[in-house]
């Protein structure tokens, strides 16, 4: 089936600008276009117009959105937020949440990046992700130590397989030669990696050592003939609790580290902000040999994807975060929720410390950031051990493999002694 001539066009324009990210496109990448002449073109030439019949939602007859009486006094908000917000997201927030990834991320400075594009929160820009550029049967680089939802993203919904190397080494050390090996263990062509940090499950962030160092293995595996597509889970961004760990996302390191690397930058303010429920993530383009109409056809291409899946994010979610982002409270508040968890991490690493008898029976991964931690069971099985502390310490962790992860995020401070306590005297349990 011949492309749609919109496809075609944006297609045209990012070859012009950067021929290697039109190599990185799956075939549905290639495939997908934002409608510009369709029924949106046609909505918006008719804005201004006196007698508007071209919008599919509901108005009063002078003209402001129907609402229910019974939603709206609960709210107490502009009306537009109940109107649909473009597939793009709302302008307002797009620039607002790009301002922010700057004051964020100092080091990005002049730093040219596309205009971050809203999807239905990670997991949704995630898919969107896959839409764009895995084709069936493409493999894709992580480390073991991963989000089990990318089972499903990826290999599920678009039939990739996940190729890992372990996270850590034996010295406790991320493990770039792992990442290294895995890049090369492929013949030369197009490869996705995916990195996650601060990462779920384990809760490490690179140092600032490892993060040049894993730059230096991805442009090297670009200068090779790779065409790398990088994916930044970024949804823990800014919950980093130790000095030495990098403070900025990766993407700093590859939005413009090589014309062979398109980094993408997942990220939103559902752990960031503490809002899980109101759904609503970014995408953020980067590549060194870049241009304005390079980024638009890679927008214009999500915002395809996002028009054919969902159609759009949350109106409502969109205007009360960027309500809140103009607060002057902002910044305090968040400040407050992060010391809450440093508090936790740092009573972990605490308990940890005065109790060196637990590593007879479970060891702590490297952690320094996020929500959570993992120990190992030494012995016997995780699920098993999982199931003696929900039925005689009415605990509940999660298991993964021979590990437990626990989520500090959630655990009252008062009950971090008790937590690890349980999870030690279950653990002798099933030895």
């Amino acid at each position: 089936m011949p492309l749609n001539p919109q496809a075609v066009e944006l297609n045209e324009a990012i070859e012009s600008a950067n021929p290697h990210i039109l190599h990185m496109l799956s075939q549905r990448g290639k495939e997908i276009y934002f409608p510009r002449k369709g029924i949106l073109a046609q909505t918006a030439k008719a804005k201004n117009t006196g007698i508007n019949a071209t919008i599919g939602i509901s108005l009063e007859d002078d003209g402001a959105p129907m609402v229910l009486d019974s939603i709206d006094t609960m709210l107490q908000i502009q009306k537009e937020s109940y109107s649909y917000a473009p597939s793009y997201g709302n302008p307002g927030i797009r620039s607002m949440w790009k301002a922010m990834q700057h004051e964020k991320n100092p080091s990005m400075g002049d730093l040219n990046t596309s205009l971050p594009v809203v999807t239905s929160a990670l997991t949704h820009g995630l898919s969107m992700a896959g839409y764009l550029f895995v084709n069936e049967g493409d493999t894709i680089i992580l480390p073991d130590l991963y989000w089990e939802n990318y089972d499903l993203v990826f290999k599920q919904a678009y039939g990739a397989s996940l190729s890992t190397f372990p996270t850590f080494t034996k010295d406790g050390k991320f493990n770039t030669s792992g990442l290294k090996q895995q890049l090369s263990s492929e013949k030369t062509g197009k490869k996705i990696v995916i990195l996650n940090f601060p990462n779920n499950p384990s809760g490490y962030t690179v140092s600032n050592d490892e993060a040049r160092e894993i730059t230096s293995i991805l442009t090297t595996a670009a200068d090779a003939g790779n065409d790398l597509i990088v994916l930044l889970d970024d949804a823990y961004f800014g919950l980093v609790y130790e000095e030495g760990i990098i403070s900025e996302s990766m993407f700093v390191y590859l939005a413009n580290a090589h014309e062979r690397i398109l980094a993408v930058k997942f990220d939103g303010p559902t752990k960031e902000d503490y809002v899980w429920g109101f759904r609503v993530g970014f995408v953020t383009f980067g590549t060194s040999l870049n241009s304005p109409v390079l980024y638009s056809a890679l927008e214009s291409k999500l915002g395809g994807a996002i028009r054919g899946n969902i159609s759009n994010a949350s109106n409502l979610a969109q205007n009360l975060l960027l309500k809140a982002y103009q607060s002057h409270a902002y910044e305090k508040e968040k400040k407050e929720k992060f010391d809450v968890l440093k508090r936790r991490y740092l009573k972990i690493k605490q308990i940890l410390s005065d109790h060196p008898e637990y590593r007879e029976y479970i060891v702590p991964l490297p952690f320094n950031s996020g929500y959570f931690m993992c120990v190992k069971v030494q012995s016997g099985n995780a699920d098993h051990l999982r199931t003696i502390l929900l039925d005689k310490y009415d605990t509940g962790v999660i298991a993964q493999g021979d590990l437990l992860r626990v989520a500090f995020s959630s655990t009252p401070y008062q009950l971090l002694d008790t937590l690890f306590d349980n999870i030690y005297k279950a653990a002798g349990e099933t030895v």
